[in-house]
């Protein structure tokens, strides 16, 4: 099955048991942010990309260039651990973990938790490549990544589904990245992209390998 069927079935079944109230906040807050046009602001294929350092689960500091000193980098933004659509992703990713190290490149994921919360999300999904807090989304807004949850859908998450994003990110900002994926070259270039508003999408395993294939 492929992680698109996956995230299908997954979504399918939430409209199925979830009230309709809640379930039409939830899909309130995606298309409005469909129509926003934010992706238009967001790095696509053929821009080059700041540097960055950020904490992994231990607190230690990575340094993307370091990274791409000698290989590319596979960046993948996800919104948290308790999203179960990131988590699906994560584990997808990691099932070809060692294709895109055999393709010279280094899988690092992202998100605006902090590391404790990062540690979390990597055990329980068994991670064994980097996962980087971007405390405060500064590197996703670099890439233009960035959006505001609607009060309605803060509201559902902490009183109904008791995800407390604040807690999570460390501030009560309410900000997420779009799920996103890149591929940069070491040259800093981005060589793939994948972004998207509907947090039940995300990009093919099958296509990122294509595109360190080909690239």
């Amino acid at each position: 099955m492929t992680l698109k069927e996956q995230l299908d079935t997954k979504a399918a079944a939430t409209k199925k048991v979830l009230a309709s109230e809640k379930y039409n906040i939830m899909n309130n807050a995606t298309n409005a942010l469909a129509q926003s046009g934010i992706t238009k602001n967001a790095l696509k294929t053929g821009d080059t990309i700041k540097d960055f350092t950020l904490n992994n689960v231990t607190n230690n500091p990575v340094n993307l260039s370091n990274s791409l000193k000698s290989k590319r980098v596979v960046l993948s933004f996800y919104r948290g651990g308790w999203c179960p659509y990131c988590n699906m992703e994560l584990k997808a990713l990691q099932n070809i973990l060692p294709e895109i190290e055999a393709n010279n490149a280094e899988l690092i994921a992202i998100s605006p938790e902090l590391p404790d919360q990062s540690l979390t999300t990597s055990e329980k999904n068994e991670i064994s490549f980097q996962v980087l807090s971007d405390v405060d989304n500064k590197v996703a807004k670099d890439f233009g990544l960035t959006f505001k949850m609607p009060k309605d859908l803060q509201d559902l998450y902490t009183n109904e589904f008791n995800i407390q994003v604040d807690k999570h990110n460390g501030n009560t900002d309410y900000e997420l990245p779009l799920a996103a994926t890149y591929i940069i070259n070491e040259n800093g270039k981005i060589i793939y992209d994948f972004v998207t508003e509907r947090y039940t999408e995300r990009a093919e395993p099958a296509d990122i390998l294509a595109a360190l294939q080909n690239n």
